[in-house]
């Protein structure tokens, strides 16, 4: 019978994490500070693992590969996206992300780099950087040199419920005190742009890719001032947040029962807040999920909200 798949979660340390994913989510993370739960993902860098059901212990690449029908035949040569939970403790690098056909030549045939950012927590006061203001590459390049990132990032204050799409070739970072649920590409590239001349445990400083940056920003992007989103949802209570030819990505906000078709060759979900059921499988916050093909609707109780994406 057709069922929804679990999956275990990859965590990685980072030196800019913190204890929330154990704190918040109850996730029995590493020691040390851990920055990044992949919840769903097949990248050779997390590779996350069925629990339970007819493929328990299988890597979400393996079903990719093997059960094409899952995923609605779709096809291509890996499962195309990355949903991550991020605690940022502290700041991120502000960094950049190539697109596909700059990744295929510069980084050994990878996806580039599309994602987008759900603000799950914030800290009052904190703030994020998206978007830069050099007008050229000379101009951006002159900034980069001189170090003058108050000139040239794009600063503002965001608030718990703000969303960002980050295409290729934007600038960004998030900062310390915040939480964040990112939906991506299945790429694992970044070019650090600045890394606040901070020193790792073993007293060197990160690498830097002032090149490969400078090489991908889109100066055709306009830096927002705001977050916040207006949210229409529609009778199943779900609002979609964006759509593009890479990933859709929704809200969906759940007080009792509910099912949502199944038109997509499959649907990614993560529970954000609250408890329920989902399929008849009990769920709390943290708890992720593909729906395949094979499952006709999914069919929710409870009070909860979910982010849910699909290609």
């Amino acid at each position: 019978m057709a069922d929804l798949i679990f999956l275990t979660p990859v965590f990685h340390e980072k030196i800019w994490g913190g204890r929330r994913l154990a704190t918040e989510f109850g996730f029995d993370i590493p020691d040390g500070p851990v920055g990044e739960c992949w919840a769903i993902g097949a990248h050779p860098h997390g590779d996350c693992t069925v629990e339970g059901g007819e493929f328990a212990g299988k890597r979400l690449s393996e079903l990719w590969d093997e059960n094409p029908e899952l995923f609605g035949n779709v096809g291509g040569d890996r499962f195309p996206l990355l949903v991550k939970i991020l605690d940022a403790h502290d700041d991120l690098s502000v960094q950049i992300h190539p697109n596909d056909e700059y990744a295929a030549e510069h980084e050994n045939g990878s996806l580039g780099k599309r994602e987008c950012w759900y603000v799950l927590d914030c800290d009052p006061g904190a703030t994020i950087i998206v978007g830069q203001n050099a007008k050229s590459p000379e101009e951006f390049r002159e900034l980069v040199d001189k170090g003058a990132w108050d000139q040239l990032l794009n600063e503002m204050p965001i608030h718990k419920g703000d969303f960002f799409q980050i295409d290729a070739g934007t600038v960004h970072a998030i900062k310390h005190g915040t939480l964040i649920l990112e939906t991506q590409q299945s790429s694992d590239v970044t070019y650090r742009l600045y890394d606040y001349d901070r020193l790792q445990d073993d007293g060197t400083k990160r690498e830097l890719h002032i090149d490969k940056s400078c090489d991908v920003v889109d100066y055709r992007v306009t830096a927002p001032t705001s977050g916040q989103v207006e949210l229409e949802f529609n009778p199943d209570g779900v609002a979609v947040l964006e759509s593009n030819k890479d990933y859709t990505v929704a809200l969906v906000e759940v007080d009792g029962p509910v099912a949502i078709p199944q038109d997509a060759p499959y649907l990614c979900a993560t529970v954000i807040d609250g408890t329920g059921s989902a399929n008849g499988h009990e769920v709390a916050k943290g708890a992720s999920f593909i729906v395949p093909a094979t499952v006709e609707a999914l069919s929710l109780d409870g009070a909860m909200r979910l982010i849910m994406s699909h290609q």
